[in-house]
């Protein structure tokens, strides 16, 4: 046999080295693909429809969930007294229920009186205002005849056509029924979830897989009962205040006692809702005050006793009592109030600060998303 030349070893390719066993599992995973922008944009805007178009449900629910919220420290302090948990949940919503009748009881009159004089108030109203402002309108008057006049343009006025709206007695006397049957739905779905909501909320968490996993629910929904029922109940003293304040200086003014009250309850429950409440609460202080007073300077006062009541509640007092850990944006918190306010209405202006209390209080403890508790601050 031949042996090769040095030559033809040369030629001879050396063998292809195997590769190593662990190249598959060092070699970095893809990316995982993510969405298109417009993919998300059209999921947003179908969540906000299915919230629109869902709120006939959603909101009996979501008010139920919020008062049994409120109610289940109480409940727990009921519990520490050997009470069945049937018997506290009925307990509270009994008071609960006692406390918002009396309540209405005791503004029903002078609201239904100031209802009925409201047509004859107003009409006193346009010619105070008429009174008031003649030296402005005279001068833009005159403004505006010397513009005409110097352009050459026709001064006669352009036919206006005014349309009317009959009022549906049928749609009135079938909005009350459903009106009526929601207002039961949030009752007895506050009893439900007060009741059964611990048991349901305790094999749901069951379902989760780690311990840690079940750890962290359990912190986030204790903190979000703990924070929200803090919240609400320091809110609600806050705002009383801040009406008792209100219908004290009113009746100083010489209102009588029944309708400072009514005042100052309108000015509490306003309050729930920020800068939008306070905002229509001066509104039906300055209506108030021109028809109570005759001249200009004596019937901006209400008004201006509301708007300086609300700044030092709003600048001093509450964020004296709430602390840090309650704050949120007022940007953040503005364009939250716009947003449920279009979508639900006077329900969804009253949800919106709880609901982005929660939202802060569950990004604050679910690890990496610390950052975007600290945005909404």
């Amino acid at each position: 046999m031949i042996p090769p030349t040095a030559s033809d070893s040369d030629s001879i390719p050396p063998p292809a080295d195997p590769a190593p066993a662990g190249d598959d599992a060092t070699t970095p995973a893809s990316a995982r693909p993510r969405a298109p922008v417009s993919l998300l944009i059209l999921a947003t805007l179908a969540f906000g429809y299915t919230l629109w178009a869902a709120q006939e449900l959603l909101l009996p629910i979501l008010l139920a969930a919020f008062f049994a919220l409120v109610g289940n420290p109480i409940l727990r302090l009921l519990g520490k007294l050997r009470l069945p948990r049937l018997l506290g949940a009925l307990i509270v919503m009994v008071g609960g229920l006692a406390v918002a009748g009396a309540l209405t009881l005791q503004l029903a009159e002078p609201a239904g009186e100031w209802v009925r004089q409201v047509p004859k108030e107003l009409k006193q109203v346009g010619p105070k205002l008429r009174q008031m402002t003649k030296p402005f309108q005279d001068a833009n008057r005159a403004a505006q005849n010397f513009a005409r006049a110097a352009g050459g343009e026709n001064t006669a006025k352009p036919v206006q056509v005014v349309k009317t709206e009959l009022d549906d007695p049928y749609r009135a006397l079938t909005s009350t029924p459903k009106r009526v049957a929601q207002v039961l739905a949030v009752v007895l779905l506050t009893f439900f979830f007060m009741v059964f909501g611990e048991s349901l909320q305790r094999n749901a968490i069951a379902l989760l897989p780690s311990q840690q996993q079940k750890k962290l629910t359990i912190d986030i929904l204790h903190s979000i009962e703990r924070e929200i029922s803090r919240y609400v109940l320091t809110i609600s003293l806050i705002n009383t205040g801040l009406g008792l304040a209100l219908a004290g200086a009113l009746y100083a003014l010489g209102t009588p006692l029944q309708e400072a009250l009514l005042w100052g309850t309108m000015a509490a429950i306003l309050n729930f809702a920020p800068f939008v409440g306070p905002l229509i609460g001066v509104g039906v202080m300055l209506v108030m005050g021109l028809v109570a007073f005759d001249e200009l300077w004596p019937s901006l006062l209400p008004a201006g006793l509301y708007l300086g009541l609300h700044t030092i509640e709003s600048q001093l007092v509450t964020p004296l009592v709430l602390g840090r850990r309650m704050r949120l944006s007022p940007l953040v918190l503005m364009l939250a109030l716009m947003f449920f306010g279009w979508l639900w209405g006077i329900v969804g202006l009253l949800l919106a600060v709880p609901m982005l209390v929660c939202v802060k209080l569950v990004l604050a403890r679910i690890q990496g998303m610390e950052g975007w508790a600290r945005l909404l601050e």
